[in-house]
């Protein structure tokens, strides 16, 4: 496993939070890609793409489940009828491991991270949880094409 150890500035962004089972994520992300396509406050060719998974869909009961769908923004987002609020994604020093392929396989890496890498490194994580930056994203690359950068922002 390939960890970079690297810095983020700040970065303001708009969310759609999801609340319930992983398995309905996607309509989730369905209202928030309906929001930016409306609003162009988070044009996705020029705006990062982030993930951000509060807890373990594996270990948690499926209603438990809390993720952050975000899209950078220049400004606070605008009232809407979507949900989307404003948060801020902290600056700081971060772990990174670049992934390719299906999110759906993006666990192994993230275990090993905690079980063998963290451990073994001297370093302390810091009290944000892990986010994913999508680097590409699916329809307009395969599956098998995606590219996911995974952050533990680190003390």
């Amino acid at each position: 496993m390939n960890v970079e150890l690297t810095t983020r500035t700040t970065t303001m962004v708009a969310v759609l939070e999801h609340h319930g089972a992983p398995y309905t994520l996607n309509n989730s992300i369905q209202e928030f890609i309906a929001w930016r396509k409306a609003t162009q406050e988070s044009p996705v060719a020029s705006s990062q793409s982030i993930g951000v998974p509060y807890n373990d869909p594996n270990a948690v009961p499926a209603e438990q489940f809390h993720f952050d769908i975000c899209g950078e923004v220049a400004q606070k987002v605008q009232p809407n009828d979507h949900g989307v609020i404003t948060k801020v994604i902290p600056g700081g020093r971060f772990a990174k491991i670049r992934h390719f392929g299906s999110h759906q396989q993006m666990d192994d890496k993230i275990y090993q991270f905690y079980r063998d890498w963290l451990p073994n490194s001297g370093e302390t994580l810091n009290d944000f949880p892990l986010f994913f930056q999508y680097i590409n994203l699916f329809p307009e690359v395969p599956e098998s094409e995606l590219i996911t950068d995974i952050y533990f922002a680190l003390k």
